[in-house]
C-alpha cells in the first residue's frame, strides 16, 4: 500500500510503500508533469513517520521510528533510540548524516524560496520536535565529482525557531509557521514568517479565549502519519488556521459537546475582530461515523464539513451576517467519494484522504449552485446561493443569464430580501473591487443592513475579541492587506461603505430646484437648460448644476461606448429624462468624495475613472436585466401602440419593471433615460384603466412627455380613450402640461388650456398697472362679461406679459372662443 507522507510546497508529493522483500522505498510524484521518481530504499521495515526533500531535489530529511513498544519491551533494546532523523545525499545517493536519535518523536520539513529563484547550494530545514521545541538547521552543499555532498563534515548550524509551543501549523505556500504557546489561563496564537533571504521573524500575536490541552503537541501538516495522527488528535483540540489573499486569517476549531447528537465548532474571524460558534443538531448520527469536523480552505470560504452529515461553507471575506454562508445538508453536502474518510487540507482548495492517500483539488460547481438556487425553498438558502453565484466566480454572460431568469421567476417568493437589489449591487461589487486596493472596504457588497432569519438545526452565537497585534515594517502582499483589514476595524467599519442616504436628501432638494427652473423653460431642450443657469444670480448653484449634468452625461456616454455595437432591443437611453440624469450625476459626485476621502493615494483621474464606470455599469445592468426579459417573453423593440391589449408576456415584462423600480427607489439607484416611458407604455397597455391612475397617483408610474405626446396624438377620440385621455391631462406636473396639450385637438382639452392661460395671466397682473380696458367689438358675439376679460387679458398680452411664448395660438382670442364653444355646447347649440 501507498502512504503519502508529505506535500511541499511545488505539488511534489512524497509517499511510502513497502517493497517484496519488505524494504521500504520513498519516491516522488510531480502532480505537473505526472512522474514518479524513485528516492531512497531502507533494507529493512520502517515505520516512516516524517519525510521532505529540498528544492534542488538534491538532501532529503527522513524521520522514522526504529521499533515499537512490544519490541523494545521484547528485544530489551534500551540503549538505543526509538526515533532517528536523517539527512541524506540523493544527488546521487551518498552520505547519510544523523540529525536527531532520540526517545520522542520529530517532524521534518525543508523550507522552500520564492517561485522562480535561481538553484540555491544553501537549503534550511525545520526540525519539529515532540519535546515542543522547533529549530532550523543551515545546510550548505557543494558539488564534488558530479556528486552533491553537504560542506561541512561536524555538526550543522541551527537555531532556536519556537519553544514551549502546544500547536503548530505548517503554511507551505506562504512558508509561515503558526503556533499556539500557553499564556496564563489563556493560549497566544503567534506566526513566524520565514523570508527568502535566511531571515525569520515573529510577526503577529493574538491571544485566545480556547483552553488547549497541552499534554501533547498537535500538528498540522507536518506531513502525516496516520496512526501517530489519530492517536493525537483523540487527545486535544482539531485547530486550524485559514488565510485567504484578500487578507482574512481564520482560526477554526473543533469543540467537545456533551450531547451525542451534537456539534460545535467555532470560527475566529481574527481579521474582523469576532468570532461565531456554531451548534448544529444532527438529524442522524450512526456510531460508525465520524464526529471530527474537518476544515478547508476554498479561499473565499472555510468550510466545517462532516462527512455524511453537512458542509458549512462560511464566507471570510464578509462572515458579518449568516445568511451569506451556505449551509448544505444531505446529498447537496456530499463531496464526491469523501464519504465517511478522514481529511486533510494541505492548501487552498485541496483535500487529502488520509485513509486513501488521494489528493483531490475542491471547487465549488457553478452548475450545482445554480442547481441548489433554482430548487431552494428558504430565503437563507437563496441568499447563500445568490451571494456565492454573484461574487465566488467571474461573471459570464451566461452565468448572468441563468441568474436573471431565476430573479424573474422568483421576484414573488424572495421576501427578507430584494433578489434584484443584491444582483445590481454584488454584481458591481464583483466587477470593481479588484481593480483597486481596499476599494473592497468602500463599495457596498449588499443592500441588507441586518439580518434576523434563522438557518434550521444551527445555532449561531457571536462574541468579540480582540484583535491581533501586528509586528512588522514595510511587509507586502498578505500582512499589508490584513493590517488595513484590522485598521479599517479599529477605526471606522461600519462608516467606510458608501450609503445613499445624502444621496436621497440632496437628490429631492435639487430636484426641487429644477422642477421650478424648468417651469420657465417649458419649450427648452434639457441641455439648454444647463445654459439657461448662466444667467441665473445663485452662480455656485449654477456651477455645481452644471457640474451634476455633465457627471450624467459622462456616465451615459461610457454604456453608449459599450453597447454601440448591439441592437437596441428594449428602447432605453433614447430620449431625456432629468430626474435621472440628475441623479446619475448627484451618484458620481458624492461617491467621488466618498473614495477621495480614503483613497487619496490612488488619484483623482483614477477615482473618476472608478466612478463613472461603476454608474455606467449599474446602467448597464438594469439594461441586462430588460433585454433578458425583452428576450424571454420575445417582445418587440417597439410596444408603444397604444390601441390593443398587451399580451401575457407584456404584462410580466410590466411586473418585473415595476420591482425594478422599487428596488430602484429603495436605493436611490438611478434608471437608464427611457424607463419611465416604457414602463409607462406596458402599463396603458396591460392596465385596467382605475389600475393605471392608482399606480400614476401612488408614483408607481411616472407620467412622461414621450410617452404622454403619442398617447394623445396617436389614440382617437372614443368615449374610452377620451376618459383616458382626460385623466392623463388632468394628473399631468405643470410642465410638461403646458408642453403636451397641444397634441390633443379636443374641446376639453382646449377648455383646460383657456382656463391655465386666463390663471396665468391674471398672476401676473398682481402687481403690474393695468389700464382700464376701452371696450371693443372683439367678439362676434355681443356677452359683456366675456368682453370684458377678453379685453383685459388682451391688454395685458400688449403689455410684453405672454406665459405661453411656444404657443402662438394660444392668447386672448383663443381663449374667447373657447369660451363659446363650451357654452354652446352646454347649451345645446351649435358653434358657427
Amino acid at each position: 500500500a501507498l502512504y503519502v507522507v508529505n506535500v511541499e510546497r511545488n505539488g511534489k508529493i512524497i509517499y511510502t510503500w513497502k517493497g517484496n522483500q519488505r524494504n521500504t522505498h520513498i519516491g516522488l510524484y510531480d502532480l505537473q508533469t505526472k512522474q514518479n521518481e524513485h528516492l531512497y530504499m531502507f533494507e529493512k521495515n520502517l515505520h516512516i513517520i516524517s519525510c521532505s526533500i529540498n528544492n534542488e531535489r538534491t538532501l532529503l530529511a527522513v524521520s522514522f521510528c526504529q521499533y515499537t513498544e512490544e519490541e523494545r519491551a521484547s528485544q530489551l533494546l534500551q540503549s538505543v533510540s526509538r526515533y532517528l532523523t536523517l539527512l541524506i545525499e540523493i544527488h546521487p545517493i551518498n552520505n547519510v548524516r544523523v540529525l536527531k536519535a532520540v526517545d520522542s518523536c520529530v517532524r521534518v520539513q525543508f523550507l522552500y524560496p520564492v517561485e522562480g529563484r535561481n538553484a540555491s547550494r544553501e537549503s534550511r530545514l525545520l526540525l519539529v520536535s515532540e519535546d515542543k521545541y522547533i529549530e532550523q538547521f543551515d545546510i550548505h552543499v557543494a558539488e564534488e565529482e558530479h556528486k552533491v555532498v553537504i560542506q561541512k563534515s561536524g555538526q550543522l548550524p541551527r537555531a532556536k525557531v519556537v519553544d514551549d509551543l502546544i500547536w503548530a501549523q505548517w503554511d507551505m505556500m506562504e512558508q509561515r509557521l503558526f503556533y499556539i504557546v500557553p499564556k496564563e489561563s489563556k493560549s497566544t496564537l503567534k506566526c513566524v514568517q520565514f523570508y527568502p533571504d535566511e531571515n525569520f521573524n515573529s510577526i503577529l500575536e493574538s491571544h485566545l479565549d480556547i483552553a488547549v490541552n497541552d499534554a501533547q503537541l498537535k500538528l498540522v501538516n507536518f506531513g502525516y502519519d496516520y496512526c501517530q495522527d489519530q492517536d493525537v488528535a483523540s487527545k486535544s483540540l482539531n485547530l486550524q488556521v485559514f488565510t485567504s489573499k484578500a487578507g482574512g486569517l481564520c482560526l477554526c476549531c473543533s469543540l467537545v459537546s456533551d450531547i451525542p447528537h451534537e456539534i460545535i465548532y467555532s470560527i475566529y474571524f481574527l481579521h474582523k475582530g469576532y468570532n461565531k460558534t456554531f451548534t448544529v443538531s444532527l438529524e442522524r448520527a450512526e456510531s460508525h461515523q465520524l464526529k471530527e469536523v474537518a476544515f478547508m480552505n476554498l479561499g473565499y470560504y472555510v468550510a466545517a464539513y462532516l462527512p455524511g452529515q453537512f458542509l458549512h461553507l462560511l464566507n471570510i471575506q464578509h462572515p458579518d451576517l449568516l445568511c451569506y454562508s451556505l449551509f448544505l445538508t444531505g446529498e447537496d453536502a456530499r463531496m464526491g467519494t469523501l464519504q465517511n474518510c478522514s481529511i486533510r487540507s494541505p492548501w487552498v482548495s485541496t483535500v487529502l484522504d488520509c485513509d486513501a492517500g488521494s489528493l483531490y483539488n475542491v471547487s465549488i460547481s457553478d452548475s450545482a449552485l445554480l442547481q441548489f438556487l433554482q430548487k431552494s425553498k428558504q430565503d437563507f438558502e437563496r441568499l447563500a446561493a445568490l451571494h456565492c453565484a454573484l461574487l465566488y466566480f467571474q461573471h459570464t454572460e451566461d452565468l448572468e443569464m441563468q441568474i436573471i431568469q431565476w430573479i424573474s421567476e422568483n421576484l414573488s417568493t424572495c421576501h427578507s430580501f430584494d433578489p434584484i437589489q443584491e444582483f445590481i449591487i454584488a454584481s458591481l461589487y464583483c466587477r470593481k473591487c479588484p481593480e483597486t486596493q481596499n476599494l473592497d472596504k468602500l463599495l457596498p457588497y449588499t443592500s441588507l443592513h441586518d439580518w434576523i432569519g434563522v438557518v434550521p438545526g444551527v445555532i449561531c452565537a457571536t462574541d468579540i475579541i480582540s484583535l491581533p497585534v501586528l509586528e512588522f515594517q514595510n511587509s507586502k502582499g498578505f500582512w499589508e492587506k490584513l493590517n488595513s483589514n484590522l485598521e479599517s476595524v479599529k477605526y471606522a467599519e461600519p462608516h467606510l461603505h458608501y450609503h445613499n442616504n445624502v444621496l436621497r436628501r440632496e437628490w429631492r432638494n435639487l430636484s426641487e430646484e429644477v422642477r421650478s427652473i424648468l417651469f420657465g423653460l417649458l419649450f427648452c431642450s434639457f441641455w439648454d437648460f444647463c445654459l439657461f443657469t448662466n444667467q441665473r444670480e445663485e452662480r455656485r448653484t449654477t456651477a455645481y448644476l452644471r457640474n451634476i449634468f455633465e457627471n450624467a452625461k459622462n456616465a451615459m456616454s461610457l454604456h453608449d461606448c459599450c453597447s454601440v455595437s448591439e441592437v437596441r432591443l428594449v428602447p432605453l437611453f433614447e430620449e431625456e429624462d432629468y430626474q435621472q440624469q440628475l441623479l446619475m450625476g448627484l451618484m458620481v459626485a458624492q461617491l467621488k468624495d466618498h473614495l477621495m476621502r480614503h483613497l487619496q493615494y490612488v488619484g483623482k483621474k483614477k477615482i473618476d475613472q472608478i466612478v463613472l464606470d461603476y454608474v455606467a455599469n449599474l446602467l448597464n445592468l438594469v439594461h441586462r436585466i430588460m433585454k433578458e426579459v425583452w428576450r424571454r417573453y420575445q417582445l418587440h423593440s417597439c410596444i408603444f401602440c397604444f390601441d390593443e391589449r398587451g399580451s401575457a408576456g407584456e404584462f410580466a415584462a410590466f411586473h418585473i419593471m415595476s420591482r425594478i423600480l422599487e428596488a430602484a427607489n429603495g436605493m436611490c439607484m438611478p434608471l437608464p433615460p427611457g424607463f419611465h416611458t416604457l414602463h409607462l407604455g406596458l402599463g396603458v397597455r396591460c392596465l385596467p384603466l382605475h389600475t393605471l391612475l392608482h399606480y400614476i397617483d401612488n408614483g408607481v408610474l411616472q407620467l412622461t412627455e414621450t410617452c404622454v405626446r403619442k398617447l394623445l396624438k396617436d389614440l382617437d377620440d372614443t368615449e374610452q380613450n377620451e376618459k383616458l385621455k382626460f385623466s392623463i391631462v388632468m394628473r399631468l406636473p405643470e410642465a410638461l402640461g403646458q408642453k403636451v396639450r397641444q397634441y390633443w385637438n379636443h374641446p376639453i382639452n382646449a377648455n383646460l388650456i383657456a382656463r391655465k392661460y386666463v390663471k396665468l395671466l391674471l398672476e401676473k397682473l398682481e402687481n403690474r398697472q393695468c389700464s382700464r380696458p376701452i371696450p371693443e367689438r372683439l367678439s362676434p358675439v355681443e356677452f359683456l362679461p366675456l368682453n370684458y376679460l377678453t379685453n383685459v387679458l388682451a391688454e395685458i398680452e400688449n403689455q410684453g406679459v405672454h406665459p405661453y411664448e411656444k404657443q402662438d395660438h394660444v392668447n386672448a382670442r383663443f381663449v374667447e372662443e373657447t369660451a363659446l364653444k363650451h357654452t354652446m355646447t352646454l347649451l345645446g347649440l351649435k358653434y358657427s
